[in-house]
């Protein structure tokens, strides 16, 4: 299938999709049913601050392919029980194939648990309320969200403001370009393009969303 000047690709069942979703199953899966749509679970979220962190240097596809081996090494991304891992577990996780192999993202993801819980402890709020307080105002999007648009933007003004006060609470490997990310895949922003046939669900699951206090 080819590639429109806007970005799109026309799938097999005919609906025009963000082309970056490709054509295989569990990309347009993953596309159709999660990117882009928000969620106020604390353990979903931090879940996906760690796969962006092992995604850097690396396509989105090999990230989601191991999907399912990062989940079985880290206890379903449950928070308090990778908050409780330590060396034995990073040699461990170190072993398994199904992963990205990377000791400093490793660790990394344990230390970004123990931050989260500490972030929790120290707020009494839930890491999903604090995350939420960095949805970009409307002011800083696009009328439209086009492929150039897209291109141009890499990280945004929200992004550097989530990277740097995630920073200033112990996270690590969450630069403003791994945050933006972040924010297109949990739904803080929606950017599937114009004329996907996505576009029009994430922008009603978001009106309907209710925002963590």
């Amino acid at each position: 299938m080819e590639t429109t000047a806007e970005g799109l690709r026309i799938g097999a069942d005919g609906a025009a999709r963000c082309a970056w979703a490709g054509e295989g199953a569990d990309y347009v899966a993953y596309h159709d049913r999660e990117w882009g749509r928000p969620s106020a679970d604390d353990d979903q979220l931090y879940e996906k601050i760690c796969l962006e962190g092992f995604q850097s240097g690396l396509s989105w596809i090999t990230i989601l392919r191991k999907r399912e081996a990062f989940r079985r090494q880290f206890a379903g991304f449950a928070i308090e029980a990778v908050a409780e891992m330590g060396e034995a577990d990073v040699e461990r996780i170190l072993a398994d194939p199904g992963v990205v192999r990377h000791r400093g993202k490793i660790a990394s993801a344990i230390n970004n648990a123990r931050a989260a819980r500490r972030l929790r402890d120290e707020t009494g709020a839930s890491l999903a309320a604090f995350l939420w307080r960095f949805e970009p105002p409307a002011e800083e999007r696009p009328g439209h969200v086009t492929l150039d648009w897209a291109r141009a933007n890499p990280q945004t003004p929200a992004s550097q403001r989530l990277a740097k006060a995630l920073k200033a609470k112990g996270f690590t490997f969450f630069g403003p370009t791994t945050a933006y990310a972040f924010m297109q895949s949990m739904g803080f922003v929606n950017d599937h393009l114009e004329g996907c046939c996505i576009r029009d669900e994430c922008e009603q699951a978001r009106a309907a969303f209710v925002r963590p206090a």
